[in-house]
């Protein structure tokens, strides 16, 4: 399986700065997983609803131009693998469910069950109840991915989680230490992520790589410098890291903020 996830900081702008088709002819993944789609499906156009290589899926968040999650899924992967193909929309007991923040594709292959998530965390800086939903966000996220996989189903978890965990993941740990997206609680939730045997995939592959990012702040023009932060991931049970064949931040593709992350992933049976 070929999955991206991407925080394309609006679906409508990356389509019409063409960005999204290059990545899509360039790349041909199995899944796209999307972020920030920031519109409802009725506002979208053709090529976003209706296109002929891929079933697309949209989470929407309630505010109009805010927030929300998809995933595209390729016809022909479906056609020869995918069986019993379902579409969710939230995580239980979460906050934030009218924000679009969780795109679920569950499906059926030689009765093993695979489960793939999109996921756009809250940021949690507009207020003190926003931090606190942030903080119970996660733990919800954490709980659903554990009891998925107590089911014994496969789950793949890609989105932008919004947290550099590590000094290594933000070009500037000193200056951040302590804020919103490094502060101890965020970064707390991610030991706790690792400690319940889930492995973050690209850190796993690559423990001393510095200098790599996927967000980086547009206004001051932070990409030029790469004064980047690490935000986008992707999620498997460690028990899975044998089965990545590749994992990598595609720096080079532009269009939002936020880079594209690439997994190749194989698993029994696909």
């Amino acid at each position: 399986m070929k999955i991206i996830t991407w925080n394309v900081n609006g679906l409508r702008a990356v389509e019409r700065k063409g960005e999204l088709e290059n990545l899509i002819v360039s790349q041909q993944p199995d899944f796209l997983l999307l972020q920030e789609i920031k519109g409802k499906k009725e506002q979208f156009s053709v090529f976003l609803t209706e296109h002929d290589a891929y079933e697309q899926f949209y989470h929407s968040a309630e505010k109009p131009g805010y927030a929300g999650t998809g995933i595209w899924m390729r016809k022909e992967f479906a056609d020869v693998h995918a069986k019993e193909i379902n579409f969710n929309t939230h995580v239980p007991d979460a906050p934030n469910h009218d924000e679009g923040r969780v795109a679920h594709l569950t499906f059926t292959e030689n009765k093993e069950v695979y489960d793939i998530l999109s996921i756009y965390f809250p940021n949690g800086g507009k207020s003190p109840k926003a931090w606190e939903e942030k903080l119970i966000f996660f733990d919800r996220v954490l709980d659903f991915m554990n009891g998925l996989r107590a089911q014994g189903h496969n789950v793949i978890v890609g989105g932008d989680m919004n947290v550099a965990h590590e000094a290594i993941d933000l070009a500037r740990p000193k200056e951040n230490d302590g804020k919103i997206g490094f502060h101890p609680d965020e970064r707390a939730w991610m030991d706790r992520v690792m400690k319940n045997a889930w492995a973050d995939v690209w850190r796993a592959k690559n423990p001393d790589t510095t200098d790599v990012y996927s967000w980086w702040d547009s206004y001051t023009r932070a990409r030029d410098r790469n004064v980047g932060w690490r935000l986008d991931y992707f999620f498997v049970d460690k028990k899975q890291l044998k089965n990545v064949q590749e994992i990598t931040y595609l720096n080079e593709q532009y269009g939002s903020d936020h880079c594209p992350l690439l997994l190749e992933f194989k698993v029994e049976g696909l």
